[in-house]
């Protein structure tokens, strides 16, 4: 259940990346590929170097008022697509936008599969008397 889970959001997510040139003049995505490569590198970015981005600069993302952590999110986005032929961003601005907008889909699609996969729920046993 989990991997279908997991494939479906995928699947999704990779979609949700074909949609931004749509929205975007300044992203370019070439088809299904790149877009469900760049988003399995956006989760490994996003589970691996994003906590210890966040960890290292704690204190500028405090003095912004959380500001510098959409920075960090952007810096990511720009990294991954970078990285995958086939989908391109043109600028700084670009992929900052095209982050917030992925992470607005990106949520969506968490909330119509049901949650993360490795999530934890803790439920109350009843009582016995």
């Amino acid at each position: 259940m989990i991997l279908i889970s997991m494939l479906l959001r995928g699947g999704l997510n990779a979609l949700a990346l074909m949609l931004l040139p749509s929205l975007m003049d300044s992203v370019a995505v070439d088809g299904f590929v790149p877009a469900l490569i760049t988003g399995m590198v956006i989760g490994v970015f996003n589970g691996l170097i994003r906590p210890l981005l966040f960890l290292l600069t704690l204190p500028v993302t405090v003095l912004s008022l959380g500001f510098f952590a959409l920075v960090i999110n952007a810096l990511l986005f720009w990294a991954a697509t970078s990285l995958v032929p086939g989908i391109s961003v043109s600028g700084f601005w670009s992929a900052f936008w095209a982050a917030l907008i992925y992470s607005v889909l990106s949520s969506l699609v968490d909330a119509a599969v049901g949650g993360k996969p490795s999530s934890v729920r803790f439920q109350r046993l009843p009582r016995e008397n």
